[in-house]
């Protein structure tokens, strides 16, 4: 594909991504599903390991859970492209109100693989992530944020107790 080609594609694509995550903000479940192929696969936060549906219903459910409007953006999104697929990565920021009034903001990485279905770029996999802190909690670093200032000179913990698998010597 040429540069303007590419140029194009990469165009096309970012609307796409920004008219889906304006339809989150907005709770739209239709119109978030109307971006992604029939067959999308979602690897979400929420349980399961893989989600076993993806129509608006279960959308639906987890958007009812908020009071009134999300906070989403994607951060340092690179999209690259490639003929009729692309992947598109950057740091995610969801914020909202539960209907208890529990007010909740976390950063998470995003991953999305889009492909070119009738010349219409659709999302067909949905990977979101976060980390988990490596010192034998597994607790998720759901308090991360990509401005926070790392001090390298502070003490670092002592490393965690190596664990082999029992049987394994």
């Amino acid at each position: 594909m040429s540069d303007i080609g590419s140029r194009t594609a990469i165009a096309e694509i970012r609307a796409v991504i920004d008219d889906w995550v304006s339809a989150i903000c907005r709770k739209d479940a239709v119109r978030v599903l109307a971006h992604c192929s029939e067959d999308c696969l979602i690897y979400s936060l929420a349980p399961p390991l893989k989600a076993p549906e993806t129509g608006a219903e279960g959308l639906e459910r987890w958007f009812a859970t908020w009071s009134g409007l999300l906070g989403y953006r994607l951060r340092d999104l690179e999209i690259v492209e490639g003929g009729d697929v692309a992947f598109a990565t950057g740091l995610a920021h969801l914020s909202g109100e539960s209907q208890d009034g529990k007010k909740s903001a976390l950063w998470y990485r995003q991953t999305l693989g889009l492909k070119r279905i009738d010349g219409v770029w659709k999302i067909a996999h949905q990977h979101e992530s976060v980390p988990f802190y490596m010192d034998g909690s597994l607790k998720a670093a759901v308090d991360l944020d990509p401005d926070s200032a790392i001090d390298w000179d502070a003490p670092s913990p002592p490393p965690m107790a190596a664990r082999l698998p029992p049987g394994r010597k």
